[in-house]
């Protein structure tokens, strides 16, 4: 279970630094005209926020279970993913973009496994003190 967990782990940072990377630095524009339609709807600061949340979730997925530096944050970040997902997937249903939410869905249920397993069935211990 702990592999799996790195595994999922890793590979929702590489997508979520990347996705939230591109919306923290790209232009607006260049977002809208990449596919992203929903930033024309929003603030500019809205988009940006989310880019830095998808970013500090990216982080907080690896680096407190790697350094076993406050690991417990890891699973908080996965949870706290879940609903930057759920948002997100509401945003494509209101603006009727179906096609738009599958990988919102896969992406929160990926961040609920690690959550749940990383919460439950694969806790990882904090650095001794010593």
């Amino acid at each position: 279970m702990n592999v799996a967990l790195w595994i999922v782990q890793l590979l929702l940072a590489f997508a979520f630094l990347g996705a939230g990377g591109f919306k923290l630095v790209t232009p607006i524009e260049e977002l809208l005209a990449n596919g992203m339609a929903f930033v024309e709807h929003v603030p500019a600061l809205l988009v940006r926020f989310i880019g830095l949340s998808e970013v500090a979730g990216a982080l907080g997925l690896v680096l407190p279970a790697a350094t076993r530096i406050q690991p417990k944050l890891t699973p908080i970040a996965a949870s706290l993913l879940v609903v930057v997902m759920v948002l997100a997937a509401l945003t494509h249903v209101v603006m009727n973009d179906l096609a738009g939410i599958a990988p919102s869905i896969v992406l929160g249920a990926l961040s609920a496994f690690v959550a749940w397993g990383r919460f439950t069935k694969a806790p990882i211990e904090p650095r001794s003190a010593g």
